[in-house]
């Protein structure tokens, strides 16, 4: 069996950032697969499940309601490495295409003030395991670290 193209990348050397993980053509469109690190693999812990869910929640309600966006928006939810997300457009695109959209989804997530959406038993099937705190912590950090300050290695896998 062959490794999938996720499983060439070289963690050792990979950074946080948003990079393009793959397209793929589905029908007469391209689908672009975004791998958003957050933490880098391997020389950093990864994130707890309950602040990864929380971010999950917050993120995919903030990707699927921005109005330049969300009909854009496939998927988006966390690596079961627990150091980022991935995240799925319609659409043929690069990693700069996107960054203003997810400093503008973790700077939503930082701020956060209210009831975390989907976080009652009907609407989640994990619903107490979420933690607001560690996620706009989470979120606080990667924006100061890598999104304020995102260079081009950042944006290309290594």
């Amino acid at each position: 069996m062959e490794k999938i193209p996720s499983f060439n990348i070289d963690h050792i050397k990979l950074l946080r950032g948003i990079y393009v993980s793959r397209k793929d053509k589905v029908g007469g469109d391209t689908v672009t697969t975004f791998d958003i690190r957050i933490k880098e693999p391997n020389r950093e812990p990864v994130m707890d499940n309950a602040p990864l869910h929380t971010l999950e929640h917050l993120g995919a309600t903030y990707l699927r309601s921005d109005p330049d966006w969300k009909d854009r928006i496939l998927y988006f939810g966390p690596m079961g490495c627990r150091t980022g997300c991935y995240l799925l457009l319609k659409g043929d695109l690069e990693s700069k295409d996107i960054v203003e959209l997810i400093r503008k989804m973790f700077r939503f997530i930082a701020d956060y003030k209210n009831e975390i959406p989907g976080t009652v038993a009907r609407d989640c099937g994990n619903y107490l395991d979420h933690n607001m705190d560690m996620a706009a912590w989470e979120s606080r950090k990667f924006l100061t670290e890598v999104l304020d300050v995102i260079e081009e290695s950042n944006l290309i896998y290594p």
